[in-house]
């Protein structure tokens, strides 16, 4: 039996018999010696430096943030009817009686969560202007000014009143508690 000689291969392909680079390839890879001149002119890259060739880079920089702000779901702003905007009104005056001053702030100490409306800011974005989001704050309340910045303070976020859409905590549960520990022995 006569066994035909094995064909080289390109990877998992057999090699053609009229491939055009089929010397080149037989040769294989090139073997340069430490003391040769191609060695000399172009000397082996180290391995920290021939990482950084294959380390991804943002070549559109900014195309990522452009294409997740498109993802991110905005609403129209919600108004609110005459009974939630008089019971809005109460729960701030509530507040506001509880925060007159900074003493009177850190004795009470009314922790709520404010859900507010947030409007779109991307320029480049359908609901530009038109639409938004409702972000809510948890916290304690240190100012309620309706007059002036016409602004309510929750730790150290500042939301203007009117995008305010709901306030909820425990001080409007049991107002009682909160009026009796401002009205107790020792208060102004």
């Amino acid at each position: 039996m006569s066994h035909a000689a094995a064909l080289p291969s390109i990877g998992f392909m057999p090699m053609p018999a009229d491939f055009k680079y089929r010397s080149v390839f037989l040769h294989g890879k090139p073997q340069h010696k430490p003391d040769d001149s191609f060695r000399i002119r172009h000397p082996l890259m180290p391995c920290s430096r021939r990482a950084k060739l294959f380390a991804p880079f943002d070549a559109l920089r900014g195309f990522d943030a452009a294409i997740w702000s498109k993802e991110v779901l905005y609403e129209n702003k919600k108004l609110l009817d005459e009974s939630a905007r008089a019971a809005l009104d109460r729960k701030l005056a509530l507040l506001a009686r509880l925060t007159y001053n900074s003493r009177l702030a850190r004795k009470n100490r009314p922790e709520v969560s404010v859900t507010y409306f947030v409007p779109c800011t991307d320029e480049f974005n359908f609901a530009y202007g038109t639409q938004g989001q409702y972000k809510t704050v948890t916290g304690i309340v240190r100012k309620v000014d309706p007059v002036l910045t016409q602004t309510i303070t929750v730790g150290r976020q500042s939301v203007a009143i009117e995008d305010i859409s709901e306030i909820t905590g425990p001080v409007f549960e049991f107002p009682e508690a909160f009026s009796r520990k401002r009205d107790g022995p020792g208060s102004l």
